[in-house]
């Protein structure tokens, strides 16, 4: 089997996570374009509450995200997934079963608790080797954004057929589907990736919360789903209000979503090799506070929604394939699973706190203001990213080093650091490991393994 390719178990490795990462996202997702519309029908029901229901996932996976990581790597990494899948699969039950908001959202919190994220992470980068991790991370990334423009189709069908309890029931059937995907299909693992590529550590946690480019990205990512929690809340009823009836609202949003993602594509390409990023990284983020600023403005067309959502998308799609490779860059070698951790925590925290905004605001003022809030997150953000630093493309490997005290871990990383393409070296006397940050195009692998003599 060639280096350069998947092999047997990586290549079931990656469908099969996936899969499960797919299933359990769409679930979570459905609800979106559809809860302020459907959920009329509930007891006690409000703008805001609505909001807290949409958003209420959002705070228990940022809280509990980093913990399940730990546990998996404590208690085994399909034990936690199986575990989480099950908290999910209540949590869908108990909205399921539910006449009243409260207990939707109660539901919707306990299906947040399922924080399953970082040990499905950790699984794939137990059965890949370090030269393939990338191509199955990249496999799971694809499925995610591929779920969302799926869930955007599904909801609003399977909501006008068998109402809010529909969706929350079948969102139960794929959580069980995946238990039966972890259990009979993903690998076992047979060997484990180092900690510092997938889980957090809270020392290194505290430490990655004072690094500047890195803040930058964790607040970005926060502010990118604090807009889209926040803009659902307000749009599928002022959709209504224009003339198109909830049955129909899938014919806007496959159609955006379909011609974001061809858009985006070039977009993508034409930053990077031009060497654009952070003009097109600024430029994604105005066209965030454009597409708010034309739901302000244009509210009352259907078609002017369409184009406002279709710019919003357009930079949503770039943005969120962007930051999370602009994280795994910055972040030091040792501690890019740490980093992760902490990305991954301030995106929910976005769903949660847009929910909860975009309720409050629906609540006490109108539509307009609610979309008027994510032009001002938005001009927010702008500033915030202004001075950010975009580092040179690189590749984080990992080695076999073994060393006896720390005092020889430093010599052999000054030995590493040395070496053409590398840009830094680090060796973990702890899991006899060194991690490299370095330029492929010129990075002497063999130099490398001679220096650690596993030549």
């Amino acid at each position: 089997m060639s280096q350069d390719s998947l092999n047997h178990i990586e290549k079931r490795a990656a469908i099969s996570l996936a899969s499960v990462f797919a299933f359990r996202m769409l679930g979570l997702f459905m609800l979106m374009p559809v809860l302020a519309i459907y959920g009329q029908s509930l007891e006690h029901v409000s703008p805001l509450w609505i909001g807290l229901a949409i958003g209420a996932y959002g705070l228990t996976q940022a809280l509990l995200q980093i913990p399940m990581g730990w546990l998996s790597d404590k208690f085994g990494r399909k034990p936690i997934i199986i575990s989480g899948l099950l908290i999910f699969a209540l949590g869908s039950v108990i909205a399921a079963v539910s006449d009243s908001i409260y207990w939707v959202t109660a539901g919707r919190a306990l299906q947040g608790v399922g924080a399953i994220a970082s040990a499905l992470l950790a699984l794939a980068a137990d059965l890949s080797r370090d030269e393939q991790r990338p191509k199955v991370m990249a496999v799971i990334g694809m499925c995610i954004g591929l779920s969302f423009a799926i869930a955007m189709l599904l909801g609003p069908m399977i909501a006008a057929s068998f109402g809010i309890s529909g969706i929350f029931w079948l969102t139960a059937v794929l959580a069980l589907l995946g238990i039966a995907i972890v259990t009979f299909v993903v690998p076992s693992a047979v060997n484990k990736a180092p900690k510092g590529e997938t889980l957090a550590n809270m020392a290194d946690i505290r430490r990655l919360l004072k690094h500047p480019q890195l803040l930058r990205l964790d607040v970005g990512v926060m502010m990118l789903h604090l807009t889209l929690t926040t803009i659902f809340v307000a749009l599928p009823g002022q959709l209504i209000l224009d003339g198109l009836d909830a049955e129909q609202h899938w014919k806007l949003y496959i159609p955006v979503f379909l011609l974001a993602f061809v858009l985006m594509a070039p977009m993508m390409i034409i930053a990077i090799r031009k060497q654009r990023e952070k003009q097109a990284f600024l430029m994604s983020i105005m066209m965030l506070v454009l597409s708010s600023l034309l739901l302000v403005i244009f509210n009352n067309s259907v078609w002017w929604i369409a184009f406002a959502m279709l710019v919003y998308f357009v930079a949503f799609n770039f943005l969120e394939a962007t930051m999370p490779a602009l994280v795994s860059r910055i972040a030091p070698a040792t501690q890019k699973g740490s980093a992760m951790g902490v990305f991954s925590s301030g995106q929910f925290l976005g769903a949660f706190i847009g929910g909860a905004l975009g309720g409050l605001l629906a609540q006490h003022f109108s539509t307009n203001m609610v979309f008027a809030a994510t032009a001002l997150i938005g001009l927010i953000w702008l500033a915030v990213a202004w001075r950010m630093e975009v580092p040179p493309k690189c590749k984080v490997i990992s080695l076999v080093a073994e060393v006896e005290n720390d005092i020889q871990a430093e010599k052999l990383a000054d030995k590493l650091v040395s070496i053409a393409g590398v840009i830094e070296a680090t060796v973990v006397r702890e899991e006899n490991r060194s991690y490299l940050k370095v330029n492929d195009k010129i990075f002497d692998l063999d130099q490398a393994k001679h220096v650690l003599g596993l030549s």
